[in-house]
């Protein structure tokens, strides 16, 4: 197996358009006006981007979150959320509809009434419309970064 060298391939796609690195900001901005708490985002920033092997926001998102008073028994356990007992339920739904809109090819019902509805329960329709672009928005940036190897920790 080949090691991916530690040197991206090229300039970050967002700066080379600068047009889509506004269109980043402004779709974050409107996520975090959804009123899902910043901490959750976080989590699921965090959770998408283990999923998609993505460092560079495995890295950055604890960062943030730790600035936001997360702890550091939560942040390790985001990967086995199912089995740690630090989160709350509506932490739970969230990171349940993360894994299955960033795992859309895993399953014939990519997500299923059940992680929805679960979900629904927890948020009203604005922090739901703010949690689906939330983690399509962690989706993009981890595409971005894992396709043009930007490497974990370096300052674009």
């Amino acid at each position: 197996m080949k090691t991916a060298t530690l040197e991206a391939r090229m300039r970050h796609p967002v700066f080379v358009l600068p047009d889509a690195m506004e269109a980043l900001q402004a779709l974050g901005k409107a996520v975090h006006q959804g009123g899902v708490p910043p901490k959750t985002l976080e989590l699921v920033n965090l959770r998408a981007s283990q999923i998609n092997g993505c460092g560079v926001c495995a890295v950055q998102h604890p960062r943030i979150a730790k600035k936001l008073g997360e702890t550091d028994e939560r942040l390790y356990a985001v990967a086995a959320w199912r089995d740690a007992p630090y989160f709350t339920e509506a932490e739970r739904a969230a990171l349940a509809l993360t894994e299955a809109a960033t795992r859309m090819s895993d399953r014939a019902d990519p997500v299923p009434d059940e992680i929805w509805d679960e979900a629904a329960r927890h948020y009203d329709e604005q922090a739901l419309a703010a949690l689906v672009i939330a983690i399509a928005g962690i989706n993009v940036w981890n595409r971005l970064n894992v396709t043009t190897r930007q490497v974990a920790g370096q300052e674009w």
